[in-house]
């Protein structure tokens, strides 16, 4: 009697339950590598609050330097700035 109710169980879960079970999971996972339109946007207004602090920062940083002489701003290279730019504008 007990092999009647097991034979079934074992053959629905092998053929039903774990296909389900993977499948669910594969979706899970491929929803998960991309961005939301709400992440996307987030990262866009977080970009335009760098850029918009980077150039308060410039301007601080004339201000300073014509104030006093001695000060050095820190200087990043046109390759970094370029590879940075690069690399944000392949994420939009």
């Amino acid at each position: 009697m007990e092999e009647i109710i097991i034979v079934p169980i074992v053959i629905g879960t092998l053929f039903l339950g774990l296909p389900w079970l993977i499948l669910h999971y594969i979706t899970k996972w491929k929803q998960a590598k991309t961005l939301t339109g709400e992440d996307e946007q987030l990262l866009d207004e977080l970009y335009d609050t760098a850029r918009r602090l980077e150039a308060r920062l410039h301007t601080v940083e004339r201000i300073i330097s014509a104030d006093h002489p001695d000060f050095r701003p820190a200087v990043r290279s046109d390759e970094e700035l370029a590879r940075l730019e690069n690399d944000m504008s392949r994420r939009n």
